[in-house]
């Protein structure tokens, strides 16, 4: 019979989401099983988050000492080597898991590692190394994440890739057709170039990045093609055919004629579906949206009293940090301490590490025109940014969009060095509803990437100073 212990509660899966929630859980008193299959940290700190922005640093220091060499004065024969990013990347995200495993041991959370299947809404089976253990639990939170999507008739193999197959590679290809021009694709495409591939990007859409707004898009094509990036949009994909040393990819375009790519690699980055299946959801009763993701509420609650659901699995915004804040709004519920549940998730920011950085959040301004009466729109350039220049990355810009009516700041899309870093300025004014007003007294240290932030609020309350 196999072995039975009782928690307050359960998480599945312990990523970004899985294993703050689990923190916070202890945190408030509960007792806390955590269970992982594979990826302690999640695709986050393995595969995905962490080790591509190790790959992006050394991407970008390569760029510097080979292409920009000359502009920095450095000067000799210099060779750049894939593997020892690579190594570092994989240093770096070890080193992170292994802090996964300290912060459980501190909180006292139990781990177990292997697979959990549900038995039903308030009992789990977990298949470990050394047995079958089953749970029972009060509250359960699902952190099963997402897996990358596949098209229909097209296998991943060796030369036909996805984002983690990539990643997990100590080689680049010579060449590579990249199918999408999302965040993922255009992230591997600049890590990529930066080592000497040939790479080529497809996209469906007729334009890259397509979720965000048009001038982002336009920024960042013209950053590609900078970077000898080949963009094609408006191209969707007919089929691969495989051979052992290349790959030619079939594509129809939007004029109607077919066009075909021949490389070395292809890699398929359309996104991701939601994991709902092969853990005995169906066990539990708990109801999926018509997207096949987890249905919850504002508090992360599903239809099943006992069980939420956080991060990738619920199909809000497949992004760790907002998994991480489901967790906590989770986990603070179940311990009745009455959180903030989450209602705009286009509230939440985004970024895209390329180089410069794509952050954003709110409505795009095409979305915005369509639900807003009358708008305030201003957009700084920051090629007049000072600092922008002492940094080597005088390009993008700092678009704002607020409501004409309460003068509330509703969008931000920045492209910039260290945008990422800029843009939590903006959604704290947002949430916090502070008028456009007032934060054109907010003083800006100079010089700083900041004050294109500050340039583009003078914008929308009169006019800018420095453009």
């Amino acid at each position: 019979m196999p072995d039975s212990q009782t928690f307050d509660a359960v998480v599945l899966g312990a990523g970004p989401g899985g294993y703050v929630a689990a923190i916070r859980l202890a945190q408030l008193g509960k007792s806390v099983a955590l269970i992982e299959e594979k990826y302690w940290g999640g695709v986050c700190l393995n595969v995905g988050c962490i080790p591509t922005k190790a790959l992006l640093k050394n991407a970008e220091v390569a760029s510097l000492v080979t292409t920009e060499a000359a502009h920095y004065g450095i000067g000799g024969e210099i060779t750049v080597d894939y593997s020892a990013a690579f190594n570092r990347s994989r240093q770096v995200s070890e080193g992170r898991v292994k802090g996964i495993h300290y912060l459980t041991k501190k909180n006292g959370i139990t781990e177990f590692e292997g697979r959990g299947t549900f038995l039903s809404a308030n009992s789990i089976s977990v298949a470990t190394a050394s047995g079958d253990v089953v749970i029972n639990f009060t509250n359960a939170i699902i952190a099963a994440g997402a897996s990358p999507r596949q098209i229909p008739g097209i296998a991943f193999t060796e030369r036909v890739v996805n984002y983690e197959q990539q990643i997990l590679s100590q080689e680049l290809p010579k060449s590579i057709v990249i199918v999408g021009a999302g965040p993922i694709g255009v992230e591997f495409a600049f890590v990529m170039s930066s080592y000497g591939t040939e790479v080529t990007i497809v996209e469906a859409q007729d334009r890259a990045l397509p979720l965000e707004d048009a001038d982002t898009s336009k920024e960042i094509a013209k950053l590609l093609r900078s970077k000898k990036i080949n963009l094609l949009t408006g191209a969707s994909l007919a089929g691969i055919d495989e051979t052992t040393d290349a790959v030619t990819v079939n594509l129809n375009l939007a004029n109607g004629e077919a066009k075909q790519l021949v490389a070395e690699k292809a890699m398929i980055a359309i996104g991701f579906g939601a994991n709902v299946t092969g853990y005995g959801l169906e066990n539990t009763g708990v109801e999926l949206a018509p997207n096949k993701t987890i249905q919850v509420n504002s508090h992360l609650q599903t239809n099943v009293s006992s069980i939420y659901a956080i991060g990738d699995v619920t199909g809000k915004m497949q992004l760790a940090h907002v998994a991480e804040h489901q967790g906590v709004v989770a986990a603070e519920t179940i311990a009745g301490a009455e959180p903030a549940g989450i209602d705009d998730y286009r509230a939440m920011p985004r970024a895209i590490f390329t180089t410069p950085q794509v952050a954003s959040f709110g409505p795009t301004e095409e979305q915005a025109r369509a639900e807003n009466a009358e708008l305030l729109v201003s957009k700084f350039s920051m090629v007049a940014n000072g600092k922008a220049h002492a940094l080597g990355v005088p390009a993008g810009f700092v678009k704002l969009i607020a409501d004409a009516g309460t003068r509330k700041l509703i969008g931000a899309h920045i492209v910039a060095a260290d945008a990422s870093e800029l843009i939590a300025e903006l959604t704290l004014a947002s949430s916090a509803g502070v008028s456009i007003d007032d934060m054109n007294h907010n003083v800006h240290i100079h010089p700083t990437l900041s004050e294109g932030i500050q340039e583009a609020i003078h914008g929308l309350v009169g006019e800018m100073i420095n453009a």
